[in-house]
């Protein structure tokens, strides 16, 4: 089953600086994603400074806005 849309990847796997852990999540569309909660160590993700979001911090692929060239919401 393909992720894709228009070549856009929508899928991204954040790894938890706090503790290491890794989970594939898939990407929202219509909103940035300001916080993720680590499901292992429940700590709460915020975006690094200059980043618009938490994909584009610590996922393995940057988010939808960002990978068509634009800006990220906001």
């Amino acid at each position: 089953m393909a992720t894709q849309t228009n070549d856009v990847i929508l899928q991204s796997t954040i790894t938890c600086p706090e503790c290491g852990h890794s989970a594939r999540e898939t990407m929202p569309t219509d909103a940035c994603q300001w916080f993720y909660e680590c499901t292992s160590c429940h700590a709460v993700l915020k975006p690094k400074p200059g980043d618009c979001c938490v994909y584009c911090s610590y996922g393995t692929v940057v988010c939808p806005p960002i990978q068509e060239g634009g800006s990220c919401c906001g």
